[in-house]
């Protein structure tokens, strides 16, 4: 059974709840005087920092270094300096004097021709008779001088200095030779005018024709000089094939195809041929 309370005790009990109800919803003094003292300085606000942070990318591999390849044809040095095809001509036509130079225009001038005969001594030593010891024979039997001793022959007759040979065209080539026009000039006089040949076998050897052409034109000009007179001769020939010359059996080296050659006596026979024993 319930315990009946006064209605003046209920009243005063309400009265002193609500007092502490309100005692503790209110600050202190105390507690205010603390927050309103601050004991540690304040800064002044600062504004928010502006930095963006960016995306930090991986770092890209090492490039391999470029492969050395050879340079292109295009930057190649023979490209940046061409080099003249001999094959298409030399295009070293001797230069044409004016009319008014004093000096001889060798190119087209005749100056000086059968004009008067030379001295009595260049004239025994250009026609003077060639001894077999200096005549040489080819594998094909034609004999020969070498071109060396035309020259010593001139130079013996008009001293070295004294003669020269002049080019009266440029060098035409070919596909397999080279070909000039040469005068022979000596004392200062026009002496005889031939074209000289020679065969060669790739580009890289047309230097050295040139040179062979300058040759065999000088023989073919001494010809008018009386020089060496005696290799156009037959009789000279036969007996110097009969005497001084043989006709014999070589095998080729590499191929071992055997034929007849001929040679001086007392020669042997040049690489790439050797003696053939047994004949064909």
């Amino acid at each position: 059974m319930a315990t009946l309370i006064p209605r003046a005790a209920r009243s005063a009990f309400a009265e002193a709840s609500a007092a502490n109800i309100l005692r503790l919803s209110r600050p202190s003094r105390s507690s205010i005087g603390l927050r309103g003292i601050a004991t540690t300085p304040r800064k002044p606000a600062t504004p928010a920092s502006t930095y963006v942070r960016k995306d930090v990318k991986p770092p890209l591999p090492a490039a391999k270094p470029a492969a050395t390849t050879p340079a292109s044809k295009s930057s190649s040095i023979d490209d940046q300096s061409p080099i003249k095809d001999m094959t298409q001509g030399l295009a070293d036509e001797p230069l044409i004097l004016d009319e008014n130079e004093k000096q001889v225009d060798w190119t087209r001038s005749f100056h000086g021709l059968s004009a008067q005969p030379f001295s009595e001594k260049a004239s025994e030593v250009l026609m003077a008779p060639i001894p077999f010891d200096d005549v040489e024979v080819k594998p094909d039997g034609i004999i020969y001088l070498p071109e060396i001793k035309y020259r010593r022959i001139l130079n013996r007759a008009f001293g070295p200095g004294g003669w020269g040979l002049a080019p009266r065209g440029e060098t035409i080539v070919t596909g397999k030779s080279i070909t000039r026009e040469y005068a022979l000039v000596a004392h200062g006089r026009l002496v005889s005018v031939a074209r000289g040949e020679q065969d060669y076998f790739s580009p890289e050897g047309i230097p050295t024709a040139t040179e062979g052409c300058k040759s065999n034109a000088l023989m073919r000009c001494c010809k008018d000089l009386g020089v060496a007179s005696e290799l156009w001769d037959p009789r000279y020939i036969r007996t110097f094939m009969k005497e001084k010359a043989k006709q014999i059996w070589v095998e080729h080296v590499l191929t071992k195809k055997k034929k007849q050659i001929w040679i001086r006596n007392g020669d042997e026979p040049r690489y790439p041929f050797v003696l053939s024993k047994f004949g064909a």
